[in-house]
């Protein structure tokens, strides 16, 4: 059931992604929740999952997402991972 729900962050995160990558309007505070998430997600980091660096990763570019307009790149690779992450986290 945790795993679900992990999944689910992983999900919500992508889409804010996704949303940024096709250029809609995403509110600041979905990004920062998103973001927040993904950053105490990614505390599993000192339990020995790598993954979690990529939660890490991701909400650091997200919180960088609110202020500046990063390259498309940085923001297709986590969206990607993040996806991957969820969909294996629901199997």
């Amino acid at each position: 059931m945790i795993v679900k729900i992990l999944g689910g962050i992983d999900f919500a995160a992508a889409l804010a992604f996704l949303m940024l990558i096709f250029g809609m309007d995403v509110l600041p505070q979905y990004l920062l929740f998103c973001a927040g998430l993904l950053f105490l997600k990614g505390m599993f980091l000192f339990l020995g999952d790598v993954l979690s660096a990529v939660d890490i990763f991701s909400a650091i570019l997200l919180i960088l997402s609110v202020s500046f307009t990063l390259p498309s790149i940085l923001l297709w690779i986590p969206a990607f991972l993040l996806v991957a992450k969820g969909v294996v986290s629901f199997v």
